[in-house]
């Protein structure tokens, strides 16, 4: 597809209900290959590289708002009325920010590992640590010693070569991509308001173990929904698609089902 003369690739399996699985920060739509072979026989999934990610090209308007606008343009694209949108991480502040400007093209969305809170004054300021560390040394660098730390300990112990072959597969970021992802997620709103305001059925998906996002930020917002499903992955960090496939495949499957 080609959004403002960009390519933007995005890939779709299956029939019926339609789902969006967006991916987020250092990753592309392949992070979900355990939930596509999962649910592709009962649902439409539709799994696309976001800007500056996989086979998709960097847009003008990289901030959440502007990739919402490209998951906006898919949904055209695809000729769809409504959908559920399912995002991981800055996978789900671009949900977010979706539901918030086309709430009409959402019959229920999840943050997986994700949040509604803003960036506080601590997390901006790793985040520009990290920009200065891409700017010097490169993006793969920066994702070889970043993403072991997405995993629980336990899984680090047992999945060594597992993780050490998943990272790997991250050499084709361009350092401008992460960068702008960065600046785009320290400059975005809160948005606990579309959590109050929603009409629609949320989930929430946390790893027991994810620094990146911790659980106590999940149960202070997941009250805020009127219809919320809560989850939490014991064994998990941040990337519990892959740490706790089976048990995400579940969750999602059910959720997915019941609305």
């Amino acid at each position: 597809m080609l959004y403002e003369g960009k390519k933007i690739h995005y890939k779709t399996y299956g029939i019926g209900k339609p789902v969006f699985l967006i991916h987020g920060f250092g990753e592309d739509g392949t992070v979900w290959n355990n939930q596509i072979e999962f649910l592709k026989s009962k649902f439409k999934l539709i799994v696309p590289d976001l800007p500056g990610s996989g086979k998709s090209e960097i847009v003008d308007d990289m901030s959440m708002e502007g990739m919402a606008e490209v998951i906006h343009c898919i949904i055209h694209e695809e000729d769809l009325d409504k959908a559920t949108i399912l995002g991981h991480s800055m996978g789900g502040y671009i949900t977010l920010a979706l539901a918030e400007k086309y709430w009409n093209h959402v019959d229920a969305f999840g943050l997986i590992h994700s949040t509604a809170f803003a960036d506080s004054e601590e997390k901006k300021a790793t985040r520009h640590k990290g920009i200065e560390f891409i700017l010097k040394n490169g993006a793969f660098e920066f994702l070889k010693t970043a993403t072991p730390n997405l995993f629980s300990e336990e899984f680090k112990d047992k999945q060594s070569t597992f993780i050490g072959e998943y990272i790997n597969s991250l050499d084709n970021f361009l350092p401008d991509a992460l960068v702008k992802y960065y600046q785009s997620m320290i400059q975005r709103p809160d948005r606990t308001a579309i959590l109050k305001n929603t009409t629609v059925p949320v989930l929430f998906i946390m790893g027991k173990y994810d620094n990146a996002i911790p659980v106590n930020d999940g149960l202070k917002q997941c009250h805020l929904p009127g219809k919320t499903y809560f989850h939490i992955l014991k064994h998990s960090g941040h990337l519990g698609m892959l740490e706790e496939s089976a048990a995400t495949n579940c969750i999602l499957e059910k959720f997915l089902q019941e609305n």
